[in-house]
């Protein structure tokens, strides 16, 4: 947009206000001459003035709207970091303090995207990463079953190996289903009144094969509190936790689950008496594809994700710490809701 009389000309707008314009002034101009020669000379003069007026105000704003489009092209094409606003009065004023609102939301915006494609480019650089390796087993083990020389010993323990990468695919694959499902709000969950017992028991039985080989003891101090939630994913979420302590508490050694109500909560606690979190580790411990410095061998980093993204998709909190009488401790909790 120009300022200049030949810019200002060929706009639209103007020519309709300098058209209508000078209909009014004729009109002014004749029916003061048709009152008297000197009316229509006071007429005549003032529909100059008012003209001259209005021409320096035209101008003037159409040089800011122009000043205005020029500071837009150049933040669109990245000469600006920002479009500043002035501190007058005016619709004009009000305009550009609209623009730079609008420009920081789209450079907000912008920013945001950016970090979505590089998370995306990332996950789906573990996911390849976390997928190649049982992959890699897998073809391994095939091409050593299709030996004709092979004991049938060496065989049966290479056909359970296959079958345990079969597993852990299975599960990582069905678990990114998952977890993208919450991302993207196509879980639905079916909250209802349960005991944290109910919760618990349902929980630990996966679990009870696994802890009496490694020896390990698990004590109970659960009670008949009740919470509001989905029990089937709660229950899967514990899992995760409880795979966690397993896998990391010693032969011999004791996981203890307890529960406990206050007014505003109930909490249950999940605690091992293995080495306990790296401190180092504890503010990264719930993201994705994360693995400690103590993470079991072969650990995916997306089972505590997991929990979390289940538990916070029901108003739940998961925090991990470590106690001080040692080992590894997480606590969930719920508000208390009115049903």
């Amino acid at each position: 947009m120009k300022a200049g009389r030949g810019g200002l000309l060929r706009n639209r707008d103007v020519r309709r206000e300098l058209a209508a314009w000078g209909v009014v002034s004729a009109a002014v101009c004749a029916a003061g001459f048709f009152v008297s020669p000197a009316c229509g000379g006071f007429a005549a003069c003032g529909a100059v003035c008012a003209g001259v007026v209005h021409a320096v105000f035209l101008r003037r704003r159409y040089r800011d709207l122009a000043a205005l489009c020029g500071s837009i092209d150049r933040v669109l094409h990245g000469q600006e970091d920002i479009l500043l606003s002035d501190n007058e009065e005016g619709e004009l004023s009000i305009l550009k303090s609209e623009i730079r609102k609008m420009t920081v939301r789209l450079r907000e915006a912008a920013d945001l995207l950016r970090q979505d494609k590089r998370r995306l480019s990332d996950a789906m650089a573990d996911i390849s990463h976390q997928l190649r390796t049982p992959l890699t087993t897998m073809q391994l083990t095939l091409s050593l079953l299709a030996s004709e020389s092979l004991s049938d010993e060496r065989r049966l323990a290479l056909t359970y190996e296959l079958r345990e990468s079969l597993e852990r695919v299975d599960w990582l694959v069905e678990t990114l289903l998952k977890l993208s499902g919450i991302d993207a709000g196509a879980i639905t969950f079916a909250p209802e009144t349960w005991t944290v017992e109910e919760w618990v028991r349902r929980a630990v039985e996966p679990f009870a094969v696994p802890m009496e080989l490694r020896e390990q003891k698990l004590t109970l101090r659960v009670g008949e509190e009740r919470f509001f939630g989905d029990l089937r994913w709660c229950a899967e979420a514990l899992e995760n936790l409880l795979k966690n302590c397993v896998e990391h508490t010693p032969t011999g050694g004791e996981i203890c689950i307890e529960s406990q109500e206050t007014a505003l909560f109930v909490e249950l606690t999940v605690r091992d008496s293995g080495p306990g979190f790296d401190r180092r580790d504890l503010p990264r411990l719930f993201e994705r594809f994360y693995r400690g410095r103590n993470a079991a061998e072969g650990s995916a980093g997306i089972g505590l994700a997991f929990a979390r993204a289940v538990l916070e998709a029901q108003g739940a909190s998961l925090r991990a710490e470590n106690p001080p009488e040692g080992g590894a401790l997480f606590r969930i909790r719920f508000a208390k809701v009115i049903v």
